[in-house]
């Protein structure tokens, strides 16, 4: 079989390459730059924009499945992109999808998921078989937050100590995309997935500090202290703002550990802990 996999380079896409190819398919990666995609010898890697259905048009041409990705976030753009999208798939003769889009659209929250919902929508009118991803938090996020002062400080720092979340390591998404690729009875099917465990962010830190084999300090900090900690690292002001919304919510309206992940691999999500010690490399 031969799937073609959009946004192969990234977190998620990259182990979902890597779980098709040791299943013995055939994958083809749709990138903007094939050249910088560093993805298996494998992998059949082509050029193509998602922006320009003639740019990718060709690459749906003897696939059997496919993963998509939406790849901007303007409401009108994405469902523009998404309908090109399912309709040169339709046109090819691709007989399945499986989207990726986001628990904001199980919770409905304001802003994204009415896009998300827009996109998903399209899909499922493409008449493919199709079946939505939504997952939440990603363990990843941690990188970008916490990871500097871990690698330089041992210490994690957070505004909101006690805020709930259940942040999801990335291959489990993966492998329930793959799941839905590979495997029959998952078509008409929207999984929101999640880690196994609700965890406030002290016994997060706790659960990192475990997966490196190293106990990790943790620091409170005011809301304006964590927003001039995210500005310093790099963060646009915007940016921190947005996170810090999402850890005020999550304080106040905490997220529900899903039991979607179980539900489709047959075995409990990975731990935040079993995360850490995956990218111990990242953390040290």
């Amino acid at each position: 079989m031969r799937i073609l996999v959009t946004g192969a380079t990234g977190a998620v896409g990259r182990i979902v390459v890597d779980r098709l190819l040791a299943a013995g398919h055939q994958v083809r990666a749709l990138t903007r730059n094939p050249s910088a995609a560093a993805l298996p010898r494998a992998a059949e890697v082509v050029a193509g924009d998602l922006t320009d259905a003639s740019a990718f048009s060709a690459a749906f041409e003897g696939a059997d499945r496919t993963y998509y990705l939406p790849g901007v976030l303007d409401a009108d753009l994405a469902t523009k992109q998404a309908a090109a999208f399912v309709t040169q798939a339709a046109r090819a003769g691709v007989t399945r999808v499986v989207d990726m889009t986001s628990a904001a659209v199980t919770i409905r929250r304001p802003g994204s998921f009415e896009m998300l919902c827009d996109v998903e929508r399209v899909i499922e009118g493409s008449g493919l078989e199709w079946t939505h991803v939504r997952p939440g938090e990603f363990a990843m996020n941690k990188l970008d937050m916490w990871g500097e002062s871990i690698r330089t400080e041992g210490v994690v720092r957070s505004a909101f100590p006690d805020a709930l979340g259940v942040p999801i390591h990335e291959a489990d998404i993966a492998d329930v995309i793959v799941a839905a690729l590979l495997e029959d009875g998952h078509a008409g099917n929207a999984y929101t997935l999640s880690g196994p465990l609700a965890q406030t962010h002290r016994e997060q830190a706790a659960a990192v500090g475990e997966g490196l084999g190293r106990p990790l300090r943790f620091e409170p900090l005011t809301y304006g202290q964590a927003r001039a900690a995210y500005i310093m690292a790099g963060f646009p002001m915007d940016i921190a703002e947005y996170i810090l919304g999402y850890q005020a919510e999550y304080a106040e309206e905490p997220p529900e550990v899903s039991p979607d992940v179980e539900r489709v691999l047959g075995r409990p999500a990975r731990p935040l802990s079993r995360w850490a010690s995956d990218h111990t490399a990242d953390l040290s």
